[in-house]
């Protein structure tokens, strides 16, 4: 059925809105999935904060045009299926990444991420990047080096000591 004029506008605003928020956009070519994958992909999507939805490809261009994901307009083509990363920039890319390992048939067309258009080997790189929680907990944990690393150093020449006095003390008692 075909898409009426205010309703072709209101998913091009609905699209346009999300890209303006998202963190990285991922077209997939979703041909050959069945009804139960894409429900099953979707309710995946819910679960980890990624938007997904199929959209026309001219509905698409005029709505990632004036966003950071405007790289993308001129590699649309096909049957694509666009997943925005709400969260993280790799949530989605996880997403595709993990569906894909099960779903032969879903081929990942275009990755976007800042601006820049990426092919479709990206995927994974951009899967690997840590959650915000993730990144956090290095980063806290490369501060904390450096102090736990002065603490051991200057604890060492006691321990040290300690460890030289008991053994004369058992070498002593052995004696």
């Amino acid at each position: 059925m075909a898409l009426r004029l205010d309703d072709k506008k209101a998913v091009v605003a609905e699209v346009a809105e999300v890209a303006a928020k998202a963190h990285s956009a991922i077209a997939a070519e979703y041909r050959g999935l069945s009804v139960g994958q894409m429900t099953e992909l979707r309710s995946l999507a819910r679960k980890s904060g990624v938007y997904i939805r199929v959209v026309k490809n001219s509905l698409t261009r005029r709505a990632v045009e004036g966003t950071e994901f405007s790289c993308m307009q001129e590699g649309l083509q096909g049957p694509l299926m666009l997943a925005f990363s709400m969260d993280d920039p790799g949530s989605a890319a996880k997403l595709i990444s993990d569906f894909s390992k099960e779903n032969k048939k879903l081929l990942t067309k275009l990755v976007a991420v800042g601006g820049q258009l990426y092919g479709p080997s990206e995927l994974d790189r951009l899967s690997k990047l840590p959650t915000y929680d993730q990144a956090i907990s290095l980063l806290m944990a490369v501060m904390k080096a450096p102090v736990e690393k002065l603490v051991r150093t200057l604890a060492e020449p006691h321990g040290k000591l300690v460890r030289t006095v008991a053994a004369i003390k058992t070498q002593k008692e052995a004696a």
